[in-house]
């Protein structure tokens, strides 16, 4: 089996979010091969669809993605860098906190991960599956920035590693990756949806223009 370091795609603001994204990762299926999930959103709430297996496997007929509804989603491509390969640890991950729900798909390694893990769970923290991923939406979680892209800066700024992610509220999207640029993200647009991914055939697959 191939294997590589997880695919991330995300579109907002596009009428057939979960086709483009199922599209996406379909496209960036080298990238990972053990899982794949879809997240959309709605403006008020998520839609989700996570499974062990390639994409024509999690996603095998069009009923698949006829109940992710909205106009925004994010998706996940998984190759286990940090912990096991099981359904537990399916990307995207999503959370329901004191600000409402909050999905994030990543690639890449927290270097630190096992330092600020165990400063979570001093601090009352319960992890729920064995990726690095989680701490990142505990630091979230805890973060008392109001802006969601300002909460994400926070989180990323104690954190060491090389990663790309994309970040899903009801209402937004965010970006981010790693201060060196290690782990590869792309912006583009469809129409007049902005699309990220993990590599730039994600694009093609969908006619979007690279930025």
């Amino acid at each position: 089996m191939i294997k590589d370091k997880c695919g991330v795609f995300a579109v907002y603001g596009a009428r057939n979010a979960a086709n483009l994204t199922y599209l996406g990762l379909y496209a960036l299926q080298h990238r990972g091969q053990e899982s794949c999930g879809i997240i959309t959103a709605d403006n008020a709430s998520f839609h989700s669809s996570l499974g062990m297996g390639l994409v024509n496997e999690v996603f095998s007929s069009p009923q698949d993605l006829k109940g992710l509804k909205g106009y925004s989603a994010i998706g996940h491509n998984r190759y286990s860098t940090t912990g096991t390969s099981s359904e537990i640890n399916t990307q995207p991950l999503v959370i329901n906190y004191s600000r409402g729900h909050l999905a994030l798909a990543h690639n890449g390694n927290l270097t630190n991960y096992r330092r600020v893990k165990k400063e979570l769970e001093k601090r009352g923290s319960i992890f729920r599956t064995s990726s690095d991923t989680e701490a990142i939406l505990h630091l979230l979680a805890r973060s008392k920035k109001r802006r969601i892209e300002l909460a994400l800066a926070e989180a990323l700024g104690k954190v060491v590693g090389a990663y790309s992610m994309v970040l899903l509220t009801p209402k937004h999207l965010v970006a981010a990756r790693d201060p060196a640029g290690v782990r590869p993200l792309a912006l583009g647009k469809r129409r007049s949806a902005w699309v990220v991914a993990s590599e730039t055939c994600a694009f093609d697959m969908i006619g979007a223009r690279y930025i």
